[in-house]
């Protein structure tokens, strides 16, 4: 009887694993598309139906991952209180964090640092959160970066700083706020360039006034 027993089982168990597996990568296929659709609801019951908050598409993107980047913090929230990984990253390197920082979604920004998020990694072009916010003018994400302890003038790829970000794409309002801040506008990328002469190659009037004030208040001094 025994041996019918281990008969049956080495048969069967192999196909109940099967089957297991194809369940399991069918709900968190199905928790990856209602987060693409931004449906919290269903999220939410397939969490709680065991699907994997740290499932992955062929892009390596988490559900987390496209919360963040898409601004829905309800979902990134349900998210992290299921145990998804704030600082697993896509096949191109980039972080929750830099998704949430490049779409200037400030609320996701300050979930994500506050559940840990690495502020200091880079993808695999180099930036960072930080870049991604000053080079893209997001004002209130470059401020909630520096109020949690980011260096204004912090030198990332190629020594360029926020404000020559922020300064290269024309972003006064972000310009303005890290001179503000304390940014160092005689600071200089690899190239010799500052942010001043990144702004005038851009035509960027606006940034390029503010600058200029700031380099003429540091010759008074």
């Amino acid at each position: 009887m025994n041996t019918v027993f281990r008969f049956l089982a080495a048969i069967c168990m192999p196909a109940i694993s099967a089957a297991v597996t194809a369940q399991d990568i069918n709900i968190n296929s199905e928790l990856l598309t209602a987060a693409r659709a931004g449906n919290q609801v269903t999220v939410v019951a397939l969490l709680q139906r065991g699907a994997s908050a740290n499932s992955r598409n062929r892009l390596g993107d988490t559900p987390l991952n496209i919360a963040a980047r898409n601004g829905r913090l309800e979902m990134a929230r349900a998210l992290l209180a299921a145990g998804a990984d704030v600082n697993l990253a896509n096949v191109a390197k980039v972080t929750p964090l830099m998704s949430a920082a490049f779409g200037g979604h400030e609320a996701i920004v300050r979930l994500l640092l506050d559940a840990g998020a690495n502020v200091a990694a880079a993808d695999r072009v180099r930036k960072t959160a930080m870049v991604y916010a000053a080079g893209n003018g997001s004002t209130a994400v470059v401020r909630v970066l520096l109020d949690r302890g980011t260096d204004v003038n912090t030198r990332y790829d190629n020594d360029l700083t926020a404000l020559m970000w922020a300064a290269g794409q024309g972003h006064a309002e972000t310009v303005r706020f890290l001179l503000e801040r304390g940014a160092d506008a005689a600071m200089r990328d690899n190239r010799g360039q500052t942010a001043l002469v990144m702004a005038e190659s851009g035509k960027h009037d606006a940034a390029v006034a503010l600058l200029r004030e700031a380099r003429s208040k540091t010759a008074q001094h």
